[in-house]
């Protein structure tokens, strides 16, 4: 089962080792938009005094992304920061306002927030959108999964047209649509026709 947790919730989210150590909290998620994943974490200290740090976390050394903590073997994994910042710089704030398309372009909405998978992975599955229809009560706010190819055309977020069809209004119900849509554009696996059917072709 997948469970989405949105990339601004990181924010400030302790790092904890697997003997309960709190050594450090998140400042940036990194992230690999083309890749369609994190590369890692900036962090800083603790407390209202706790400023940024110059070691970083590689997506490399998490052992989990829970929905409290990020969860590390040990301290060991940490890195220098320019192993997580040397080829993308902290993107979320980029990709937040940037339009949304299909790759039959239209234009669904914007980019509210960039939801990652939770677990070890760091998958970018969906975004968080205003979309582009409006109501009485203004905007609406929906989740909607990406392709497992993202595509970034300048600043824009080019999705599959079909991703429109798995738009999930609340974050709990969205992990559900990911699988769904996923399950949608899976490739039929490859069969060996029989010789019965060998003989009909």
């Amino acid at each position: 089962m997948i469970i989405p947790l949105l990339a601004s919730e990181l924010t400030k989210r302790v790092v904890v080792t697997l003997d309960g150590e709190a050594v450090a909290q998140i400042k940036d998620t990194v992230f690999d938009f083309g890749a369609g994943r994190i590369t890692g974490f900036t962090l800083s200290g603790r407390g209202l005094l706790g400023g940024p740090l110059k070691v970083s976390l590689p997506l490399s050394g998490v052992h989990a992304i829970g929905p409290s903590a990020v969860m590390i073997p040990s301290a060991a994994v940490l890195a220098e920061r320019k192993a997580v910042l040397s080829a993308h710089q902290a993107e979320q704030g980029q990709v937040i306002g940037a339009p949304v398309l299909t790759d039959q372009g239209t234009e669904t909405g914007t980019v509210l927030d960039v939801v990652i998978e939770a677990g070890g992975s760091g998958r970018v599955i969906g975004f968080e959108i205003s979309m582009k229809e409006t109501t009485d009560q203004g905007k609406r706010r929906a989740f909607i999964p990406r392709g497992e190819t993202l595509a970034v055309s300048g600043r824009a977020m080019v999705i599959p047209a079909q991703a429109h069809h798995f738009i999930a209004d609340d974050l709990p119900s969205f992990g559900a649509q990911v699988e769904a849509f996923r399950r949608s554009t899976a490739q039929p696996p490859h069969r060996t026709p029989t010789t019965d059917e060998e003989a009909l072709s």
